[in-house]
C-alpha cells in the first residue's frame, strides 16, 4: 500500500466515510447489515490503501501521479438517501476522446448507435432518473436504482457481502462508499427482444470522484444483451470513476455484454466486473477501449462456478497520447466440463502504455476444462510500450489449456505490397490496423454495433503515423 498520509484523496475518503456512517439510519433506510458491510469494507481499504507497483497486480500500472490531484467526494456528492447529487457540470464542454467539446445533449446524441433498435437508459455520475427510451421494457425485465435496491430488504443482501472483494483495493473502496448505480433483474425464461444500451456519462466542473455500483441478475433460461458506453463531459476537471459491477448468470441463461470506453481526457477509470456463472450458462464479453481517458484499468473476473459453463472474453484497446490502459482478466474454472475462450488485441500509438495480465485458474475439481487465452499487440510508435503477462495455473490433470502473446510492428512486406498498388502510407497503415482488429470486431453479432465500433476505431487511426 502507499504511504497514505499526505494524499488529499485518502483524507477526503476518510472524511466522506465518517459522514456517511454518521447519517441517521432512518434517513438512509439501510439495514444494519449493510452498514456493517460498509464498515468492514472500509476497514479493509484502510489496511490495503492505494495500490503501488509493489503490488503484483499493479506492477506495471503506477497510479502515483493520479493521486497527486485533489478530488471532491462526501457531503457535496453523496446525499443522505444514498443518491449522488446532480453535478452542475452536466453541460460543460468535454475534452479528448471520440466526442470532444460537446454539451451533454450533443454528447448523448453522438454516442447513440445508428440504426440500433434498443432500449436506452442514461446514468449521469452513476445515477439513473428512471427514464427508458425505445419503448416500455418487456415483461420480466426490471430496472431499479441501486439506491433503491440497497434499501430493499429483499435485495439488500447483494450489497452486504464484502469478503470476495478482499485484496481488491478499489472494489473494496466501492463496497464501502458506493452511492448509486443500476440494478437489473431479468426473470426466469424472459428473452429480451432487443439490447439494453446504457450510457454512463460522467460530468464535473471541479475534480470529482464517483463510485457507481451495479448488480445484474439474469435468471434461469433468460437472455439479455447489454451495451455500455462510457462518456465524459468535464472541461478541465479531473474525474476519477471507481466502478464495481457484479453479474450473476443463472443456469441456462445467456448474457452478451459489450463495453465501449470512450471517455475523454481527464478521466481516470477503474472498472471492476465480477461474473458468477451457473450451470450451462453462457457469458460473452467484449471490451473496447479507445483513446481519451488518462487511465483505464479493467479488472474482469469470470467465475465458472458450475458444470458445462461457457465464457468468451474479447478485448480491443487502442491507446494514444500518454494514455495508460491496463486489462486484468481472471477466468476461474471451478467445476468440470467448462469452456473459456479469451482473445485480447492492443494497438499502441504515440507515447501510450498498454498492460495485459490474463490468468486462467483451473481448480483440482475442474477436469475436462477447455481454456484458450491469447494476447496480440501492435506497437506503432517507438515511444509506446506494452507489458503482456498471460498466465495459467492448473491443478487438474485432464484439461486442454493454452495461452500465448505476441508483440510486433507493421509488416514491412504488407506495407510495401499496399503502397506498390498506389495506396498511401497512412491509408495502408489504417487498413492494416482494421485488419488486425477484425478478429475481435467480427465476433460482434449485432451489425449496427459492429459498424459503430469500426467507426470509432477509424476516427483514431490517423494517429497511426505518430
Amino acid at each position: 500500500m502507499t504511504k497514505e498520509s499526505g494524499i488529499p484523496l485518502y483524507e477526503e475518503l476518510e472524511n466522506g466515510f465518517n459522514k456517511l456512517l454518521s447519517a441517521p439510519g432512518s434517513s438512509r433506510k439501510e439495514s444494519n447489515d449493510l452498514r456493517r458491510a460498509r464498515q468492514s469494507a472500509f476497514d479493509k481499504f484502510r489496511e490495503l490503501g492505494f495500490p503501488t507497483i509493489k503490488s503484483e497486480d499493479w506492477r506495471y500500472t503506477n497510479i502515483a501521479r493520479f493521486l497527486k490531484d485533489e478530488y471532491t467526494i462526501g457531503e457535496s456528492d453523496l446525499a443522505t438517501d444514498g443518491r449522488l447529487k446532480p453535478n452542475k457540470g452536466g453541460s460543460s464542454a468535454g475534452t479528448g476522446g471520440i466526442f470532444p467539446n460537446l454539451a451533454l445533449p450533443q454528447l448523448l446524441d453522438r454516442a447513440t448507435i445508428k440504426s440500433l433498435d434498443c432500449y436506452q437508459v442514461v446514468l449521469e455520475n452513476g445515477s439513473w432518473k428512471g427514464e427508458v427510451k425505445g419503448g416500455p421494457l418487456p415483461a420480466g425485465v426490471h430496472l431499479l436504482t441501486v439506491a433503491e435496491a440497497s434499501q430493499d430488504p429483499a435485495l439488500s443482501g447483494y450489497f452486504e457481502r464484502t469478503a470476495e472483494w478482499n485484496g481488491q483495493h478499489f472494489a473494496t473502496l466501492n463496497a464501502a462508499l458506493f452511492a448509486d448505480g443500476l440494478f437489473i433483474r431479468v426473470d426466469t425464461g424472459a428473452v429480451v427482444d432487443k439490447p439494453l444500451h446504457i450510457l454512463h456519462v460522467f460530468t464535473a466542473e471541479s475534480n470529482l470522484m464517483v463510485q457507481p455500483r451495479h448488480v445484474w441478475v439474469i435468471n434461469r433460461n433468460a437472455e439479455l444483451s447489454v451495451i455500455e458506453s462510457v462518456l465524459s463531459s468535464s472541461g478541465d476537471a479531473k474525474i476519477w470513476v471507481n466502478s464495481l459491477t457484479e453479474i450473476i448468470v443463472h443456469p441456462d441463461a445467456k448474457l452478451d455484454h459489450i463495453v465501449i470506453q470512450a471517455a475523454g481526457t481527464g478521466v481516470r477509470l477503474i472498472q471492476h466486473t465480477t461474473v458468477r456463472q451457473k450451470k450451462q450458462s453462457l457469458y460473452n464479453n467484449f471490451t473496447f477501449t479507445l483513446p481519451g481517458a488518462d487511465l483505464v484499468r479493467n479488472d474482469l473476473q469470470a467465475k465458472l462456478e458450475e458444470e458445462h459453463t461457457e465464457s468468451h472474453l474479447y478485448g480491443l484497446y487502442l491507446a494514444a497520447g500518454q494514455q495508460l490502459v491496463d486489462n486484468h482478466t481472471l477466468v476461474d474454472h471451478q467445476k468440470p466440463f467448462c469452456l473459456s475462450n479469451e482473445l485480447y488485441k492492443g494497438v499502441l500509438l504515440e507515447q501510450s502504455t498498454g498492460v495485459f495480465n490474463g490468468k486462467v485458474y483451473v481448480h483440482k475439481d475442474a477436469q475436462k476444462t477447455n481454456a484458450f487465452q491469447q494476447n496480440n499487440n501492435l506497437v506503432i510508435s517507438k515511444k509506446a510500450t506494452i507489458d503482456s503477462k498471460p498466465q495459467l495455473e492448473i491443478f487438474a490433470d485432464d484439461v486442454k489449456c493454452s495461452h500465448g502473446t505476441t508483440v510486433g510492428q507493421f509488416s514491412e512486406e504488407a506495407l510495401f505490397y499496399l503502397q506498390a498498388r498506389g495506396i498511401g502510407e497512412e491509408t495502408a497503415k489504417s487498413l492494416l490496423i482494421n485488419a488486425f482488429a477484425f478478429d475481435v470486431t467480427e465476433k460482434i453479432k449485432i451489425p449496427a454495433v459492429e459498424a459503430h465500433i469500426n467507426e470509432l476505431i477509424s476516427y483514431h487511426i490517423p494517429s497511426a503515423h505518430a
